[in-house]
């Protein structure tokens, strides 16, 4: 039998073997043992923080897709054990599913053709780069390829791929979700 949870902001997730979560609290399984939800939102913001700005005084190089497992492993390695690992539980948002677990190949690989795109798109065009940035976070984001973190992963991903090109991503204050 397959037991379907609600999380907060509306994430619904299907985890049966109990994978991510922990079988008394429904917290997600972390590396601290935290069991209580608001808890383990401070501890993870406050360390995902922490690895963020490292990563803006670091950036990192952008190879392909898999560069967006790497970025989630540096952010999370100080709270999730499955820090930079594809999930292996479907989840959905406001009753629409996120890209199912099986197609994650060839969604990685989609991503990987949206790259060479924009890698080939010229400095100076503008435009063209901000279209490109947007339809590369639309697709990463649709794949949600991890259990938690995936908006803080995917806006380092993007942050990154405009600074290769001479630009400054501008995000609004966002909650530790995501």
């Amino acid at each position: 039998m397959r037991k379907t949870k609600r999380m907060r902001n509306n994430y619904a997730y299907i985890d049966p073997d109990y994978v991510y979560t922990d079988t008394g609290s429904g917290v997600l399984k972390n590396i601290a043992g935290i069991t209580e939800q608001s808890a383990l939102e401070f501890f993870e913001s406050a360390a995902v923080t922490k690895r963020i700005k490292e990563l803006k005084n670091r950036p990192v190089k952008i190879k392909d897709s898999t560069t967006l497992l790497f970025i989630h492993k540096y952010l999370f390695q100080d709270v999730y054990s499955w820090a930079g690992q594809e999930r292996v539980v479907e989840i959905g948002k406001d009753g629409k599913q996120f890209f199912p677990t099986v197609r994650f190949e060839m969604a990685f690989s989609y991503i990987n053709s949206l790259l060479t795109e924009y890698w080939a798109i010229k400095k100076a065009d503008k435009p063209q780069i901000a279209e490109k940035l947007a339809v590369i976070l639309d697709a990463v984001n649709f794949l949600h390829p991890f259990r938690e973190g995936n908006g803080r992963a995917q806006r380092e991903f993007i942050r990154v791929l405009a600074l290769e090109k001479g630009y400054k991503m501008n995000y609004p204050a966002v909650s530790a979700a995501g």
